[in-house]
């Protein structure tokens, strides 16, 4: 399994484009094979810090799903809304 957080960071103008993408996307991205958890937090102050956090059966499947039209479709509205480039950290866990 991998376990997966990003930070994301927007313009405060763009918050609430934000949150309608995500509120969109996010039952998509839940069922996505491979896709065990997808959450997003918001970080208290200052608020246009988000955090997704993310469990994945495996990297492949990770990789597979950065690669789909999803991913693609989602992230071309979304980085243009950012005031900083995404941060993401990434643990594989070994069973």
């Amino acid at each position: 399994m991998i376990k997966r957080i990003v930070k994301l960071t927007f313009r405060e103008e763009e918050v609430s484009t934000f949150l309608t993408i995500f509120d969109e996307s996010k039952n998509k991205i839940r069922s996505f094979p491979g896709c065990q958890h997808l959450e997003l937090l918001r970080n208290e102050a200052p608020e246009n810090i988000f955090f997704t956090y993310s469990f994945w059966d495996s990297p492949e499947d990770l990789d597979t799903y950065r690669s789909s039209d999803l991913f693609k479709s989602t992230w071309s509205r979304t980085k243009k809304l950012f005031s900083d480039k995404p941060q993401a950290w990434s643990v594989t866990q070994v069973e």
